[in-house]
């Protein structure tokens, strides 16, 4: 290095690598001193708490290299997943040939690309420069988003700023194509137009102008297939540009011949075919705006989810209140809503009582009470009181944040569907250029005068036909609106195979506390002996079990204080072993335990016998109270159903599914609950290890299943079903084990969920019916087919315009399920009814 050269001045690059497996120093010395051994490093830096390398250079540095090396120190670097925002592709084939370019990069494990949201996905370790370079190498242009979300302003500019450039591109074309469509095909549409013609500018002339209007439209609006289409071809990676380049070059080049040196062509084949170059172009920049301006509504819930992100937050800080860029907010902020305002961040209520509307979370209409040590989400909306709270989570570890990641997670994801569509597609273009090159081929040698005419026309349409925009569209554009139309009724697909597995399921297994019940002991009945207050008894039994730290006693206590009753003080507390408890309260001696207990203190519970019968039918567990030597009344604490359970049952029935509940509660309470709610099987008496085993004999007796459970301690369970349903509480949704999280918390999700996996892969196939049926009617009949029989041809005019409709088809068809609505009946999906009013089966432990 020249001495009068400073390194520092030189450009200098630095890549950051995560580290796995470090637990000292020597950890953090050994894969120092193994990167520093990789060429062009110049400095190290490992951190053991951040788990982390910054690798400094004075010019490029091999990412894949520096992988190795910390491998062969024996460490790992952890697979990454890096979010690119793609350019220029326009069909299926275009996604083939980006996914190509991508996988071929050192160091990408995996890579998938979406048509539809213009997005891929790659993991792996490679370098995210070396990935956009890869794209550039394939003929399309990428940006990588470093926060792995979508910047809904930028995106939404971009797609108006294209629509704006499509209208104008399309306009120019129209103005154009008009003329040069009416000089040519109104001699054959409109009588006298051809002596028109002839008697004023000649037939000459005629073709001159046609020439220099198709010129104008073919290389000013449609220079963009050429762009991309023929740089394409001579990469041998054709995609849907490359038909439409060789087939209007072909019409445009044979008419150019034809006008200006005719005596190179065969007699009788001197013809134009300026019109059907100019509406070819024409007509596919058609379907492209209509096909842009239907793609900007697929990805209007991520829209609408952003747009709940407020832009400020008012703080307390140093005494004052501060109007602040959200991006500001801190947590430990306090943070003030003033009625009617949006929610700008997560946190827990210190002041102040209102509703909150929470409908964007859960999909529930009902606002929610909040008073001090509530949780309030950012973007809900504030109701009619005013609120200071301590902010808990801001920037992407919000509630919406999750929810904005999880649903961009789900649109851009490959369904296993998609891997016949890709199989076609990356054979697809090449086949069709063969198939038009044997068109072209038969009708030159064994088609009728003008044979080079003929061949060139029937080539032409060919190519045109085939595009396989269609064919990329349909399942990505299906799978972005159903995915966000579940995410407006509270139903987060994390994993997008789960859109496609769900619906395959035929039997739904249901952890009971959480899921069907509310998860929290509560005080159900309380019926009083004659000469006894409700309230009095309640005062004095909750005063004796406040002592107490068993769950029961606590929904006692619990209730007795949401009454708000005086509790009295007690004296002489005794728990009598295996009885119950006992005390003084109020000068009166108070006894609560089970019917032996009373037994044993002399006194008769038979009056209370039909009552102890019935609850014990409900699943609940009688409890008795004494109070002066008589008995008093008879309680029973449980946790009750929840409200949504029994309708939520009932639709999973009308699915035509089996729905099995495991629980680790006692047999009796099991079917008691399985009695009232009309489950079909119930697995008891189960601990969270065996739930595991369960799942696996229902799977082998039904099928697929789908587990319900509340994603934590049933997180062995969640894994194990073919799908997971976490029901979350629209606070806490992060449930790694699951594949769909239900942000209502209640039951109902699940036969939403279920329902809309249905209509949306029911949708997805229509798509693909439509793309391959079309295609594969059109084909053949481009090639001219039916012309031997039938004498019928196909216009390369109206194959533009079939190619065009097909793709509008598509995305329409697609945009349906943004009207979806869940009923319980959904027969137009192909659902089955079947009753719920069934008979409980009781599988014991050992199967």
């Amino acid at each position: 290095m020249p001495p009068f050269i400073k390194r520092g001045s030189l450009p200098e690059t630095a890549i950051t690598l995560p580290i796995e497996g470090m637990s000292c120093a020597s950890c953090v010395g050994r894969v120092e001193a193994e990167l520093k051994k990789v060429a062009g490093v110049g400095a190290v830096i490992v951190n053991l708490t951040t788990e982390r390398a910054v690798v400094r250079g004075d010019g490029p540095l091999d990412r894949a290299a520096l992988v190795k090396a910390v491998e062969t120190a024996g460490y790992a670097v952890p697979a990454a997943t890096t979010e690119l925002s793609i350019d220029g592709m326009t069909c299926a084939s275009c996604v083939g040939n980006v996914e190509r370019a991508l996988k071929a990069v050192p160091g990408v494990t995996d890579a998938t690309v979406n048509l539809a949201t213009e997005r891929a996905s790659v993991r792996g370790s490679a370098d995210p420069a070396a990935l956009v370079a890869a794209v550039a190498g394939a003929g399309y242009t990428a940006k990588s988003s470093a926060s792995g979300t979508v910047d809904a302003e930028e995106t939404a500019v971009k797609k108006k700023a294209e629509q704006a450039k499509l209208k104008h591109d399309l306009t120019f074309a129209a103005v154009l194509t008009l003329p040069v469509f009416i000089l040519e095909m109104g001699s054959h549409l409109i009588p006298g137009t051809h002596e028109l013609i002839m008697s004023t500018i000649g037939m000459q002339w005629n073709w001159y102008i046609q020439f220099a209007l198709t010129t104008l439209v073919l290389f000013v609006p449609g220079i963009r297939f050429y762009k991309k289409g023929l740089p394409a071809l001579a990469r041998l990676a054709p995609d849907m540009n490359s038909l439409v380049a060789v087939g209007t070059m072909a019409a445009y080049s044979y008419s150019l011949v034809a006008t200006f040196v005719p005596a190179l062509l065969p007699a009788g084949t001197v013809n134009v075919y300026y019109e059907a170059a100019a509406v070819i172009v024409t007509l596919i920049l058609v379907g492209r705006f209509l096909e842009a301006r239907a793609k900007g509504r697929t990805s209007e819930a991520i829209k609408r989810l952003v747009g709940l992100q407020a832009k400020t937050a008012r703080v307390r800080r140093d005494g004052r209140t501060a109007e602040i860029a959200i991006d500001e907010v801190a947590p430990g902020d306090v943070v003030e809503v003033r009625p009617g305002e949006r929610v700008p961040v997560d946190g827990e209520v210190v002041e102040g009582e209102s509703y909150v509307d929470e409908s964007m979370i859960t999909g529930e209409p009902i606002p929610v009470a909040k008073t001090v040590g509530s949780k309030v989400v950012g973007g809900t909306v504030n109701q009619k009181g005013a609120l200071a709270f301590t902010a808990t989570a801001v920037g992407g570890a919000t509630v919406l944040s999750q929810i904005i990641r999880m649903v961009e997670e789900a649109q851009g994801s490959k369904l296993p569907i998609q891997a016949m569509v890709d199989r076609v597609t990356m054979w697809f273009v090449p086949a069709v250029i063969t198939v038009a090159t044997l068109t072209f081929l038969v009708w030159l040698v064994f088609g009728p005068s003008p044979a080079l005419t003929f061949a060139l026309v029937n080539a032409v349409a060919v190519l045109i036909a085939a595009c396989p925009c269609a064919m990329g569209l349909a399942t990505p554009t299906s799978i972005m609106v159903g995915t966000g139309r579940g995410a407006e009724m509270g139903v987060l697909f994390r994993k997008g195979e789960a859109l496609q597995l769900l619906k395959d399921a035929r039997v739904i297994a249901v952890d009971k506390t959480g899921t069907l019940t509310e998860g929290k002991p509560a005080l159900t009945d309380l019926i009083v002996a004659e000469g006894f207050a409700r309230n009095d008894v309640l005062a004095k039994v909750a005063a004796v079990e406040a002592k107490s730290e068993h769950p029961i006693a606590r929904a006692i206590v619990e209730l007795a204080e949401t009454d708000g009753l005086d509790i009295p003080s007690i004296s002489s507390f005794a728990s009598v072993t295996g009885f119950g408890v006992k005390a003084e309260a109020d000068g009166e001696r108070v006894e609560i335990g089970a019917d032996r207990y009373m037994t044993r203190l002399g006194l008769n519970v038979s009056i209370f016998r039909e009552t102890a019968a019935r609850l014990a039918d409900e699943g609940k567990s009688p409890l008795y109270a004494a109070i002066g030597g008589r008995l008093a009344a008879i309680l029973a604490v449980a946790d009750p159903i929840k409200e949504t359970t029994p309708a939520a049952i009932a639709a999973l029935h009308d699915l035509g599914l089996t729905v099995a509940m495991i629980t680790g509660d006692n047999r009796r309470t099991a079917e008691a609950i399985a009695k009232r709610l009309g489950i079909d099987e119930v697995v008891a008496e189960v601990l969270p290890e065996g739930k595991v085993e369960t799942i696996r004999v229902l799977k082998a007796r039904h099928g697929k299943l789908a587990f319900v459970g509340d994603g934590i301690n049933d997180a062995p369970a969640l894994a194990e079903a073919d799908v997971g349903l976490a029901v979350g509480t629209g606070i806490d949704i992060a449930i790694e084990a699951a594949d769909v999280v239900l942000m209502t918390g209640s039951l109902k999700g699940v036969p939403n969920a279920i329902a809309l996996s249905r209509a949306t892969i029911g949708n997805i196939r229509q798509n693909l019916f439509w793309a391959f049926a079309y295609n594969t009617a059109l084909i053949p009949l481009a090639a001219g087919a039916l012309y031997p029989a039938f004498g019928i041809l196909l216009s390369p005019i109206f194959a533009a315009g079939a190619m065009a409709l097909s793709s509008v088809f598509v995305l329409s068809n697609a945009l349906r399920l943004k009207r979806w609505r869940a009923s319980n009946s959904q027969s137009g999906d192909g659902f089955t009814g079947r009753s719920p009013n069934r008979r409980s089966r009781t599988l014991r432990k050992e199967e």
